[in-house]
């Protein structure tokens, strides 16, 4: 059988058939298959592992396999390689890049570090790995709060690089003396203040799931506070919590503001609750280039699979693995986006 090349008409037949055949190049290759939520729902399923990008690097990490194949973005198969130097990591498409990650490099953050002598840098995980070298501690979106409230109160922030967790973060721990970088992935930032409250007022019995990324995270807790969402009832949360909050969930509808692939995952969850996007054209065009064919490619002969691999210089990893260590040390990173 010739599989057609649009996935999206692909019979029950020609996917299984093309699972088993990734299944067996893995098998072949010693690799284990990491999917990022945001991955379109046939890489999803297809994937040994699937999650957010710091829980999935820490599986690699632990692995028996040899080679990791990550479908996500550049910089989560950095973090996979910083965590398994010794390791193969393989991405499927090397342009699959980051918006968020992109906003700061390593040379922009050294000269915002001399603007500011005596700053602790601490970096969302969502960063390449030349700034990750550049920083005192990473931090994920669930455990921000923890890693600013572990620095002495006295010291200067700073903050990198999404504006919205940031300010987020700045709201629970009342610091004032946190400077945050502007930066912003386009998929979040475009889920508006105008999207939320649309879709709360047109859905007033369900709840509401925010990742602290969106642009609209101040308009949840704006709604909460007026009480036309009911507290209790809207949750920022990192895809991680959010898993965590439908296996729980009671409510027979929850609207969710993040990128759409996370969708697939929670359905999964809890097939009793209907989960919608507060907006359905928040996919991320980065994340849906590891398409079916270029995984499978990307499983092919190692010395014909180079354009594939990812690499991170030792001297380069070795100080970024720190910033990682020291946020483990603090507590349970928890979900990584």
């Amino acid at each position: 059988m010739t599989l057609t090349q649009d996935p999206a008409v692909w019979s029950p037949a020609e996917i299984s058939q093309w699972q088993e055949r990734v299944h067996a190049l893995a098998r072949e290759r010693d690799a284990v298959i990491l999917a990022h939520n945001y991955q379109s729902p046939i890489i999803q399923d297809v994937a040994h592992h699937v999650g957010d990008s710091l829980a999935l690097s820490r599986i690699a990490a632990t692995s028996d396999a040899s080679t990791i194949v990550f479908a996500g973005v550049h910089f989560m198969a950095e973090t996979a390689k910083i965590l398994s130097p010794d390791k193969r990591v393989l991405i499927p498409d090397q342009a699959a890049g980051c918006s968020l990650a992109d906003t700061i490099n390593a040379e922009q953050l050294r000269a915002w570090k001399a603007e500011h002598p005596g700053a602790v840098v601490v970096s969302y995980v969502n960063t390449t790995a030349e700034v990750k070298a550049e920083t005192d501690v990473c931090c994920t979106s669930s455990n921000a709060v923890d890693v600013v409230r572990s620095i002495p109160a006295d010291r200067e922030i700073l903050f990198l690089p999404d504006q919205f967790l940031g300010a987020h973060v700045r709201r629970q721990t009342g610091r004032e003396n946190i400077h945050v970088w502007l930066g912003e992935c386009h998929v979040h930032a475009d889920i508006s203040p105008t999207d939320l409250v649309d879709a709360v007022r047109d859905n007033p019995e369900a709840d509401l799931y925010v990742h602290p990324e969106c642009g609209c995270t101040t308009s949840a807790l704006w709604l909460a506070e007026s009480g036309e969402l009911p507290a209790e009832r809207t949750h920022v949360l990192s895809t991680g919590g959010m898993l965590d909050a439908a296996r729980r969930e009671s409510s027979r509808q929850v609207l969710v503001a993040t990128e759409v692939g996370m969708l697939h995952q929670l359905r999964l969850a809890n097939p009793n609750t209907e989960f919608r996007a507060v907006n359905p054209e928040a996919a991320c065009p980065f994340m849906k280039l590891n398409t079916p064919a270029k995984l499978e490619a990307c499983l092919g002969e190692p010395a014909l699979t180079r354009e594939f691999e990812v690499d991170v210089p030792p001297e380069i990893a070795a100080r970024a693995r720190l910033a990682v260590e020291k946020m483990v040390a603090i507590g349970n990173p928890g979900g990584g986006e």
